[in-house]
């Protein structure tokens, strides 16, 4: 059974294989979020939370046209804006939230988005996920996003063994190439999504499948329980 070395240096080599398969895999992987600036990101970004990227740009479509900039929402009443985001789940908090950093936006930054994290950061609803992702797509600014996809990935591949996003956030910036931070986040979500799901993996189907630990773990388990 193939065993892997659990230093940084044998940790980072592994990541840059990995990277390459993975970017050889999907060429074009990027944010799936449909947006024009960082604005409409930051706002599809909260809307995405516990709910699919094809449902929000089924949603923005709309909302976007609607609402152009962070003024456009504070002049609608709250109950609106719960009505229109209502498909996305979570509507009221959302809604709640979105009000809440479009207000910050217009008093505090002229109505437009900050650039560093520490001020992403102080945003209603606002996140190190979706931080990372604004900063990533629409400021250049290298940062590592750990959703779902990417947590699962880097728990399965062993580079990490933290539940929390924070943590392995952490772990991954120590093996990843900083200049690689957002489009490996990226590469990992696309695989996530494609190959190795949740609940049925398709190790058989994995580009990358000698260069993890996750499938020699399942036929172990297998024969455990056999």
């Amino acid at each position: 059974m193939a065993t892997f070395k659990k230093t940084i240096t044998a940790q980072r080599e592994r990541a840059q294989a990995v990277f390459d398969r993975l970017h050889r895999q999907y060429p074009d992987a990027d944010c799936s979020l449909n947006r024009s600036n960082a604005f409409e990101l930051l706002v599809a970004t909260i809307l995405a939370a516990q709910c699919t990227d094809a449902r929000v740009n089924i949603v923005t479509k709309t909302l976007f046209k609607k609402y152009r900039k962070p003024a456009d929402y504070l002049r609608t009443p709250a109950g609106e804006l719960e009505q229109d985001i209502r498909t996305c789940g979570f509507y009221r908090m959302k809604a709640k939230n979105i009000m809440g950093l479009c207000r910050m936006l217009v008093e505090q930054y002229g109505g437009q988005v900050p650039d560093s994290i520490e001020e992403l950061l102080r945003l209603p609803g606002v996140g190190r996920k979706t931080a990372n992702v604004v900063l990533g797509d629409c400021f250049g600014k290298q940062g590592v996003v750990v959703d779902t996809h990417c947590g699962r990935l880097a728990r399965r591949m062993e580079f990490s063994a933290n539940e929390d996003p924070v943590k392995v956030e952490r772990d991954l910036m120590k093996i990843w190439p900083e200049a690689r931070w957002s489009l490996f986040s990226h590469l990992m979500v696309f695989h996530g999504r494609a190959t190795c799901t949740a609940r049925a993996p398709k190790c058989t189907e994995c580009c990358m499948a000698d260069l993890c630990p996750f499938p020699t773990r399942k036929k172990r388990d297998a024969v455990r329980v056999d």
